[in-house]
């Protein structure tokens, strides 16, 4: 067995410390420390399989095999313990787990919001980085380097602590992590390593000159001297937060908002068919606060939405989390809530929230195993869960609300400047009247508070529905709004004074959102409040320069429209005159037209490109997925084909195709039902396999009794009676039972295998 010098023992332990350093980075990304774990772990591992290859002698490709195999076997306890059998031994889900975070663990990062606590199998990115690192710097010690000891070759090894760094500012965030004192730290101790290798190496040949210790001592020296020039020019010329590159500021999340209809565009469908239907309960709601649904902060022309990921917006987009929340840029928080949401009626992919999250948990089975369709926009306060949110859907949300200055508290105070979604075709109408309502009002607020208490004062609420004393025509577009103004009496309500409401403020340059949710009515006595479609409701909200966004409620309390007094005409006889034909206007004709430009940038013209680096990313993921998942697709519709064509038999030979079916579907997951002999024969025989094999099928709580079921099936095939169609579906449905039955005793692994399985017996009767 092969000894490891001195030397080398050093040098490992040198790039060990390094590679710690320099994984530090990844802090910004997971929001702790916790990530250590398995970067400690990678370490460990790499440099284990390293130093265990060298001692055996193997070769660098079978010392690279040794690496990969305790890649899998050791790397659950410090990357996925959950997953794992007893904690540290392997399961197949940590085994899947390790597989998927080293290949897409690093794009999930960069498009997950921080602090990443989700999916599971991100940890094993900090542990595979770290894990390569080392076992390439540990083969690189062990046998390149002892072959000629130069300083350049030494230094060569120095590239895997910088990767490591690099790694960690392009997966991070814009605030840095210690970067500072990392950075002097890993110059300090690569400088005085690499000055102890020259030492090394010049020893035998330098016996007449100054003793090892004084010329390391000078190197020590002039080290701490570099490193405190460094120091002082690292923080005179370091970058700013907002020069920092990061990835996940470059890549765009691949959730876009507008995959969906726009919420607003369905108000009125709560205040008319939903009014009396109870959507959801909220436990921990106190007097005053509302429900959150959605934010819009982009105008069409025809209606209010969420911007797409593309533009540059303040709200930063929804991004993939875990039940800890990322906190908004902007916000002056208070009071903190805990609330518990239980749907009953609801039905949209929006998850109704209340103020802005701090921790949210899907506390229901269904909606748990969906985790990772969650997305969560800090700066807007809402999420999505994009497949979907349904009756039974029961979550835990810790938030806390944005606080709200009086007026005069914020007349000093300016209005932030962010980046807010495109508006397009605002009609001048609405700009007139926001510069009527605004008048000479001095400050933001001031124009502010007077456009609402405009739309409040000169306004009237009607929902459109028949009980309401005036007709109000839904909708929130360009030519909704030109009615609001032009008709002798402004008729809407939230939709439309929201809208409206918004687009003035965006004409005076504010950034003004518009948020819809609901305003249930709670009593400090409520431990739950039922949320009924009628308490739908939407408003606008501005943001403030250190205070966050303040809301602005422009709907009008006042339902009775005043009605026009016109005298009635008095009647007197006309001669008869035959009049010409009446000429019939088109409803269009009644309304105020909008021109509504839409045409489109020459940008816009131009055909759209993929670029090169699309395709190459598309390309590293299709593959290994076509590889994985086209023969289990081929599989898949061979077994479609084979069923259908059973199932299409006459009657008779149909309950036979069920049996069939299930010694098919039995055979894929691994059993032997005999080719040859009786129904009645190849029932026992899988039921002997059963017990041999530790398999307990149950179906409706009683053990599966293959014998009975082949028993039915030769009676109905040889006693010459006829089949119903009925007895034939319940046989399908039996043996479906059962193949279901069998594929859950025998575990995970047996049924994904199954899956690239085809088999078809031979027909017989």
């Amino acid at each position: 067995m092969r000894r490891i010098p001195t030397t080398s023992v050093v040098d490992l332990a040198v790039l060990g410390v390094l590679g710690l350093l320099a994984v530090a980075g990844y802090e910004t990304s997971f929001g702790d420390l916790d990530f250590l774990l398995a970067a400690i772990g990678g370490l460990l591992v790499g440099t284990g399989a390293a130093v265990a290859g060298t001692l055996l002698r193997l070769p660098v490709l079978p010392t690279v095999l040794v690496g990969l195999a305790a890649y899998f076997l050791l790397g659950t306890p410090f990357t996925m313990p959950q997953e794992g059998i007893l904690v540290v031994l392997p399961s197949l889900g940590s085994l899947a787990g390790l597989a998927i975070g080293a290949v897409f663990g690093w794009a999930d990062i960069v498009t997950i919001g921080t602090p990443v606590e989700a999916p599971s199998y991100v940890a094993a990115v900090p542990y595979a980085a770290t894990w390569l690192v080392s076992l390439v710097g540990g083969l690189l010690v062990l046998r390149w380097l002892p072959r000629r000891r130069t300083v350049l070759r030494a230094s060569l090894l120095l590239v895997g602590p910088v990767l490591l760094s690099l790694s960690g500012i392009l997966l991070g965030t814009d605030e840095s992590y210690l970067a500072a004192l990392r950075g002097v730290a890993i110059a300090a101790i690569a400088l005085v390593w690499l000055a102890w290798r020259r030492g090394t190496a010049v020893e035998v040949e330098d016996t007449g000159s100054r003793p090892l210790g004084r010329r390391l001592g000078g190197a020590v020296v002039v080290v701490g001297g570099a490193v405190v020039v460094g120091v002082v020019a690292g923080l005179a010329w370091a970058p700013t937060a907002t020069d920092r590159f990061v990835l996940r500021d470059r890549i765009v999340p691949p959730f876009d908002a507008r995959e969906f209809a726009s919420p607003l565009a369905g108000f009125r469908t709560y205040t008319k068919d939903h009014a009396e239907d109870a959507l959801f309960t909220v436990s921990g709601l106190e007097p005053g606060d509302t429900v959150r649904l959605a934010t819009m902060d982009a105008y069409t022309g025809r209606l209010w939405n969420v911007a797409g990921p593309e533009a540059a917006v303040a709200d930063g987009g929804y991004a993939i989390v875990g039940e800890t929340l990322p906190q908004p840029a902007l916000a002056d928080l208070g009071g903190e809530r805990d609330v518990t949401v239980e749907v009953t009626g609801y039905d949209d992919v929006w998850l109704p929230a209340v103020g802005y999250g701090e921790r949210l948990e899907l506390l229901d089975p269904a909606s748990g195993e969906r985790a990772g369709d969650l997305r969560y926009n800090a700066d807007a306060g809402t999420a999505v869960l994009t497949s979907g949110v349904a009756e039974g859907t029961r979550y835990a949300l810790r938030a806390h609300v944005q606080k709200e200055p009086d007026t005069s508290q914020l007349v000093d105070v300016p209005v932030a400047q962010v980046d807010a979604g495109p508006i397009q075709n605002v009609p001048d109408v609405v700009a007139a009247k926001a510069e009527e309502y605004a008048g000479d009002a001095a400050s933001a607020i001031e124009q502010l508070r007077a456009i609402e208490t405009g739309l409040k004062t000169h306004g009237f609420l009607s929902h459109g529905l028949a009980s309401d004393a005036i007709a109000s025509r839904a909708g929130h577009g360009a030519d909704r709004m030109v009615e609001l103004f032009t008709r002798s009496e402004m008729i809407g309500d939230e939709e439309q004074y929201a809208s409206a409401m918004a687009l003035m403020a965006r004409h005076l340059g504010y950034p003004a959102r518009v948020v819809m949710g609901f305003a249930p009515e709670v009593d400090e006595a409520d431990d739950e409040v039922e949320v009924l479609g009628s308490d739908v409701t939407a408003w606008v909200e501005v943001p403030f320069e250190g205070v966050g966004w303040i809301s602005f409620r422009p709907t009008p309390d006042q339902v009775d429209v005043p009605q026009e007094q016109t005298p009635k005409p008095r009647s007197e006889p006309q001669p008869q005159v035959r009049q010409p034909p009446r000429a019939e206007r088109a409803e269009d004709d009644l309304l105020t037209t909008v021109e509504i430009d839409e045409t489109e940038d020459e940008d816009q013209d131009r055909p759209f490109e993929v670029p090169a680096w699309a395709w190459i990313a598309a390309g590293s993921v299709m593959v290994p997925l076509a590889i994985v998942f086209l023969p289990m697709l081929v599989v898949a519709l061979l077994k479609r084909r084979r069923r259908s064509r059973r199932r299409g038999d006459p009657n008779p030979r149909s309950v036979a195709g069920a049996w069939e079916e299930l010694l098919d579907r039995s055979a894929e997951l691994g059993l032997e039902p005999p080719e040859l002999g009786s129904r009645l024969q190849a029932a026992r025989a899988l039921e002997g396999q059963f017990d041999e094999q530790g398999l307990a099928p149950v179906v409706d709580g009683r053990p599966v009794s293959l014998a009975q079921l082949a028993a039915t099936v030769d009676r109905e095939v040889f006693d010459g009676l006829e089949v119903s169609d009925a007895t034939v579906a319940q046989r399908w449905t039996e043996a479906e039972a059962v193949a279901v039955a069998i594929g859950a005793t025998a575990g995970r692994a047996r049924r994904f295998l199954a899956r690239y399985r085809y088999r078809r017996r031979r027909r017989r009767s």
